[in-house]
């Protein structure tokens, strides 16, 4: 059998989240909605802000600007939330939402338009890797390590779901 050849050219989206901007494939990016009042978690980290309601799922909202340790940014900017397809195959956490400043840029990019920008210096909390995509700085969160805290803290783990 043979392999399928990668993609050479993905549609991604930069997402305004602070002073930074997430570097996400389109397809993860499932709504942009208005900031509807969150849920309070109990004994939650400052970084989740809670959860939402959205079409029939109650979502935990993370300020990836929290989590990370980022400047919060433009406060006269609208405030949205980027609800995102989870990464993780846990059933009962199949999406996780990220407060947003602006709108998210749709681009198409290849190999050669992302260049990685780490010096070396531990990545902070979320974050997977930085980039430059052409003009702009970029970082590619770890939504797989995200959505693993957040299904600890709210008790949605698989092992827990099973038990």
């Amino acid at each position: 059998m043979s392999e399928q050849p990668l993609p050479r050219e993905i549609r991604c989206v930069l997402v305004p989240v602070g002073q930074l901007r997430l570097l996400l494939p389109n397809a993860t990016v499932a709504e942009v909605i208005t900031l509807p009042t969150p849920e309070p978690v109990e004994g939650a980290p400052e970084w989740l802000l809670g959860r939402i309601a959205w079409r029939g799922w109650r979502v935990p909202l993370v300020s990836f600007t929290k989590l990370a340790g980022a400047p919060e940014g433009d406060a006269d900017l609208a405030v949205r939330v980027a609800v995102l397809k989870a990464l993780g195959n846990n059933a009962r956490l199949p999406f996780i939402a990220v407060v947003t400043q602006g709108f998210p840029r749709l681009t198409t990019l290849n190999a050669e338009l992302i260049i990685p920008t780490h010096d070396g210096a531990p990545l902070p909390s979320g974050v997977k890797a930085q980039v430059l995509v052409r003009d702009d700085i970029a970082v590619i969160p770890d939504l797989e390590g995200i959505e693993a805290e957040l299904a600890a803290l709210l008790g949605l783990d698989e092992q827990a779901g099973a038990a």
